[in-house]
């Protein structure tokens, strides 16, 4: 099975303030942790088991980028920027849409994901 390949996408860098490299290393560090850690969980997997591991990853992402999202006004109303939350909010977005853009995994992404749905009791249709 293909290896998933993940990277920082060059918008999320430069939306960064050019002094700080701290930020964009730390990005480079966690991105490679959820790629190692999905290449490990995936490894010796047919496409559609790897896709429910890789569904849990894009959960954990979307929470991820949703907490972040919320940070944005808290740090305008305490004058702060949210230069860094919008950042990572970005990033995790951004990761979520590289994991689709591999083509042995997204169908087998999109049904598992469609599958939580129903059966976590949500209806798409009443047809």
């Amino acid at each position: 099975m293909p290896q998933i390949d993940l990277g920082v996408p060059k918008g999320v860098v430069e939306s960064l303030p050019e002094e700080d490299g701290t930020a964009e290393r730390d990005m480079r560090r966690a991105i490679a942790g959820i790629q190692s850690r999905l290449n490990e969980e995936i490894e010796g997997h047919d496409p559609a088991a790897a896709a429910e591991v890789v569904a849990d990853a894009v959960e954990r992402m979307e929470q991820q980028a949703s907490t972040y999202h919320e940070f944005v006004p808290e740090l305008r109303a305490w004058g702060q920027s949210p230069i860094y939350a919008i950042a990572w909010r970005n990033l995790y977005v951004e990761l979520i849409g590289q994991l689709y853009d591999h083509e042995w995994l997204g169908d087998d992404l999109d049904r598992e994901r469609n599958f939580r749905l129903v059966e976590d009791g949500i209806r798409l249709s009443d047809l």
